[in-house]
């Protein structure tokens, strides 16, 4: 129970595949208190309210591209547990162009700007948002979910490439602000792929998810494993990890070749 006492809020679980879904699942089994919230669109097509009965969560809807939104979220959810809260995930990301299939040498600009103000800049609406409202205790934890096609050239994630990389430069940048005043760290975790709603409309997927299971010494990283990971990083047992992405993701952002996929 190396939650217990503490209070947070998860973003982005849609439905029993989203790994938000899992880390809100084993946040509350550690012993902390939760609030999920999700833009009022994907409350309408997940299942998340019922994760909020299965966890005895508030259910509260905010689009994370809206400050006033965000800032309604902060204040409900201090209502709610009577504090600040204690951590945060932004599991937040979505590309109109990848959704359409247009190529990444024929990008709609229009739809990558709308990409990186889901994808990464709400993230920083976010911290900017718990800054300006004191929404989060000293030795907090904020964390979001990244992607090694941040460093790495993966074709067909598109413009989510440079959204994770805008993603992971937000966390170092305001996390430096935070960690100084507040003492709460901001780390991102770069998952292995991973099968979830959003995942299976990349194109090519489950060969890319085969290929890198493949590659990585102990196989791709499961939703439920990045859960616990995260239960860690919210935990008091890393409160000195911050403004760093870690890997998560089985050993396949260390590997060069492997024989597995020559056989």
């Amino acid at each position: 129970m190396i939650l217990q006492g503490k209070k947070g809020i998860i973003f982005g679980a849609l439905d029993h595949q989203s790994i938000a879904w899992k880390v809100a699942e084993r946040c509350v089994q550690h012993g902390a208190q939760i609030v999920l919230t999700n833009a009022p669109v994907a409350l309408r097509m997940g299942a998340i309210k019922e994760l909020a009965e299965q966890c005895n969560a508030p259910l509260i809807p905010a689009d994370a591209t809206s400050i006033e939104d965000l800032e309604a979220l902060f204040r409900q959810s201090m209502e709610h547990f009577g504090s600040k809260v204690d951590f945060v995930l932004h599991s937040i990301g979505m590309s109109v162009n990848v959704r359409k299939n247009r190529p990444y040498t024929d990008l709609n600009y229009e739809w990558m700007q709308k990409t990186f103000d889901v994808s990464a800049i709400s993230f920083h609406k976010t911290m900017q948002t718990i800054w300006k409202l004191d929404a989060i205790n000293e030795w907090g934890s904020i964390l979001a979910l990244s992607y090694i096609a941040a460093q790495r050239v993966f074709p067909d994630y598109s413009e989510m490439a440079e959204a994770k990389a805008l993603l992971e430069s937000f966390a170092r940048s305001f996390g430096y602000h935070l960690g100084v005043a507040k003492k709460v760290r901001v780390n991102t975790i770069s998952q292995s792929p991973t099968i979830t709603t959003a995942g299976q409309g990349i194109k090519g997927f489950q060969e890319f998810f085969d290929y890198a299971d493949k590659m990585s010494p102990l196989g791709n990283a499961p939703a439920e494993a990045c859960a616990d990971y995260c239960v860690v990083l919210f935990s008091d047992l890393t409160r000195y990890v911050t403004l760093q992405n870690l890997y998560h993701d089985g050993g396949f952002s260390s590997m060069g070749m492997s024989p597995a996929i020559l056989s």
